[in-house]
């Protein structure tokens, strides 16, 4: 295993990282603890990424006193082997594929349309489900933290990282408890700043640095992000 900074805020806490996280509250507290230059900032937003970004963002926001939203995103699947992602595409019909995996796709191009048209309805849904007729928030201007409970082909996150850059941010900074190295170098290239305290060898998948991955509901994102709004209800001057 190793560990790793990924910024000059990673550096100043990396030794209380241990792995495997216990769950995703706990890696969110870690992240929020590197991103206390923050805090209370009325220029900063937390975008969670749906499903199991939205714990690790409600520990963040709380943190930092900072308003938490989503940034819907959606994987597209490798045919036949789903949990793989070969693209992932985003809001404003961003697509953004994964190289490495799409130039070894030997299937049928009905495959990929199928496996792209199911991508935008799960994404579709998700609005619906999570936003209904709640609007987007601004992004102008503003200091964007884009939060997910790990990234492993950063496919997911480079389409978030698209989809902010396109509403003219002030910065965007990516905050992930774990990664690979690799990954962590391809992400650093269109976002402003990484924040990832841990980056171990080799990476098979998120979920191994966990011991409690459980997937989450669509009824408990909604409950998360209803908590967030009634702490921020609270907060003096609200």
């Amino acid at each position: 295993m190793i560990l790793s900074a990924m910024s000059e805020r990673s550096s100043q806490t990396r030794d209380l990282v241990n792995l495997p996280y216990p769950d995703r509250q706990t890696a969110g507290q870690a992240l929020a603890g590197l991103l206390g230059d923050f805090r209370d900032k009325t220029d900063v937003i937390i975008l969670a990424l749906p499903r199991g970004g939205v714990p690790v963002a409600k520990e963040i926001s709380s943190a930092l006193g900072a308003p938490l939203d989503l940034l819907l995103v959606q994987k597209v699947g490798l045919p036949g082997h789903e949990e793989l992602a070969m693209g992932a595409i985003a809001s404003n019909n961003i697509m953004v594929w994964n190289k490495a995996i799409r130039g070894k796709i030997k299937t049928g191009s009905s495959e990929i349309d199928s496996a792209i048209r199911k991508a935008r309805n799960e994404l579709q849904r998700r609005k619906e489900t999570y936003r209904g007729h709640r609007p987007e928030p601004e992004l102008k201007n503003r200091i964007v933290i884009l939060v997910d409970d790990g990234v492993a082909t950063g496919a997911t996150m480079r389409a978030a990282i698209d989809a902010v850059r396109l509403q003219q941010p002030e910065r965007i900074i990516v905050a992930v408890p774990v990664a690979p190295p690799d990954t962590v170098d391809l992400l650093r290239e269109t976002a402003d700043e990484i924040v990832c305290p841990a980056t171990p060898e080799p990476f098979y998948g998120v979920a191994e640095w966990y011991l409690d991955f459980a997937q989450l509901t669509d009824e408990a994102v909604r409950e998360l992000l209803h908590a967030v709004s009634a702490e921020g209800t609270d907060r003096p001057g609200k």
